[in-house]
């Protein structure tokens, strides 16, 4: 390892390693960069190396969780055809891949995390807006998809051994069991053990833990359907209604499309922090394809295929894969299921909620608040929020993380907006660095205002439509709370909208029209 001092504000390679998990080499921090904003973990990376493989296990994942299985099952019992529900899943996931595609390619093109991307679109100071937002929804999201990895271990201890039966009916503390304490404190312990040792280490576990998902999917749908028999087997998992009629049956379909967009709406908005270590825009593309719409479909029908089995080996449907593995009972198959659904839903907690505030915190304090420490906040903050007591509340879960939920929307079409139409897709990667009240990314103190007040005139109106339909329909007999199906796609258009309105009449946002030195150029394509 090199020990060449680091010029006066920047880091040492030294630094860089420690820090960030990183191979030595893989960043740029430049003696220019303003210490504030910059840090080893924030800098543009130097070598990208993530092939479509490792974003194809990103997805995989991504997808293979507790809640996707719940949430891919729960589409297939909405009242609608099998073929309805398929096409539904091909519209929503279609969807999801242009715009992860979108948000990829200026995290991709420059080498910078999501957070610093905005400083572009929102000014230098300005990108906390869009950080801390998604930030807390990580925050809470990753104390959920901890507290249901620890339903899968209570499990294996329940099966095994004795005193864990004494354990969750005996004590308990904050309202958890001491053997869902338990369970808990080992899984946010080894979540922290991987995310520690960094984005590569990362990286390695997503390539396996996908794939690993799937073998063991595929054993329990076999297993199943041998028990219940080819024949009664079904791709719907209800009957459709004939009174929702053609039109309703569009409306069903369209919450269907709602659902899924909504589903993947927070790693979707962040997908820059994965998208910059692609080695190409189009390896990055690649790994999309096959990660979402091939991977998910496929997912989708394995996962009604094992849910259907549970009818007639069960005498119920069983949506939860937890309580599958469950009812089977045998100690090869709850500790084979078990182990396997933790693993899942440690994969996607620490590429969906652990590296975006990860890098989002960081982004609020440079100087002080390290890649890791950022995490830490995260996994700390996790536990204070005790999710096990608000998780099942559905009027806690509307009202607090629905607001923020309906903010991502408005994010992403600010973004798009911003990069794509205003900037041109030309950003100058070294002004996201400085703080000089004469650099391009300044704007008004640190603030683009048009970013500012498009996030109030998207926001504030999706905000309303996410929290006051419930509302009417508990006071009156107007039922619209299906509107909160459509939040992401509300509030991304009229931040888009806005965002684009604003611009026109007053440019902030420059293009560097006829400047190339430094300039990433998102029109420029590169092959793998």
């Amino acid at each position: 390892m090199s020990t060449e001092q680091a010029p006066a504000g920047t880091m040492s390679t030294a630094q860089v390693v420690s820090a960030a998990g990183e191979p030595v080499g893989d960043l740029c921090v430049k003696p220019g960069y303003d210490p504030e904003l910059a840090n080893e973990d924030l800098a543009p990376l130097r070598k990208q190396r993530w092939s479509s493989y490792n974003i194809f296990a990103f997805w995989m994942s991504d997808v293979h969780s507790v809640g996707g299985y719940v949430t891919a099952g729960s589409l297939f019992a909405l009242g609608i055809q099998s073929w309805q529900v398929l096409v539904s899943l091909v519209v929503g996931i279609v969807i999801v891949q242009v715009f992860t595609n979108l948000v990829a390619k200026p995290s991709q093109k420059t080498g910078v995390p999501y957070p610093v991307v905005n400083r572009a679109i929102f000014g230098i100071k300005g990108a906390n807006i869009p950080a801390i937002i998604r930030g807390i929804i990580a925050i809470a999201w990753y104390g959920v998809q901890t507290y249901l990895a620890a339903a899968s271990l209570n499990i294996i201890f329940l099966k095994f051994f004795d005193w864990a039966r004494v354990w969750e009916t005996e004590y308990s503390f904050l309202g958890l069991s001491a053997l869902g304490w338990l369970s808990y404190s080992i899984l946010w312990l080894a979540q922290m053990a991987v995310f520690w040792k960094g984005m590569e280490a990362i990286r390695r576990f997503i390539d396996f833990a996908g794939p690993a998902v799937y073998v063991v999917m595929i054993i329990l749908a076999v297993y199943l359907v041998s028990e219940a028999g080819v024949s009664n087997i079904s791709l719907s998992l209800s009957a459709g209604d004939a009174s929702l009629g053609f039109w309703g049956s569009i409306g069903v379909m369209a919450s269907a499309v709602g659902i899924v967009v909504s589903y993947f709406s927070g790693p979707m908005l962040n997908f820059g922090d994965f998208a910059r270590y692609g080695k190409s825009f189009e390896a990055v593309k690649k790994g999309n394809f096959w990660g979402l719409p091939i991977n998910f479909l496929f997912f989708s029908l394995l996962t009604v295929i094992t849910a259907s089995a549970t009818v007639p080996v069960f005498g119920e449907l069983i949506t939860d894969p937890i309580h599958t593995v469950e009812r089977i009972g045998t100690p090869f198959a709850v500790i084979l299921g078990g182990l396997t659904f933790v693993t899942a839903t440690v994969g996607i907690n620490i590429v969906a909620n652990f590296i975006a505030p990860a890098f989002d915190f960081s982004n609020v304090a440079p100087h002080k608040i390290s890649w890791r420490m950022g995490g830490m906040i995260a996994a700390v903050g996790s536990v204070l929020l005790t999710p096990w007591n608000w998780y099942n509340n559905d009027q806690a879960i509307h009202y607090s993380l629905g607001i923020l939920a309906a903010l991502i929307g408005p994010l992403f079409g600010i973004l798009i907006a911003g990069y794509y139409v205003a900037a041109k897709q030309r950003l100058l990667t070294d002004a996201l660095y400085t703080s000089d009240p004469d650099a391009p990314y300044w704007y008004d103190k640190g603030y683009n205002p048009n970013a500012v007040l498009a996030m109030i005139i998207a926001g504030v109106p999706t905000i309303l439509i996410a929290t006051l339909p419930r509302l009417i329909s508990s006071v009156s007999e107007l039922n619209i709370t299906w509107l909160g199906d459509f939040t992401w796609f509300i509030g991304c258009g009229l931040g888009f909208v806005a965002f684009t309105l604003l611009e026109k009449a007053r440019p902030r946002i420059p293009t560097f029209s006829g400047q190339s030195a430094g300039v990433s150029d998102g029109t420029v394509s590169s092959q793998e």
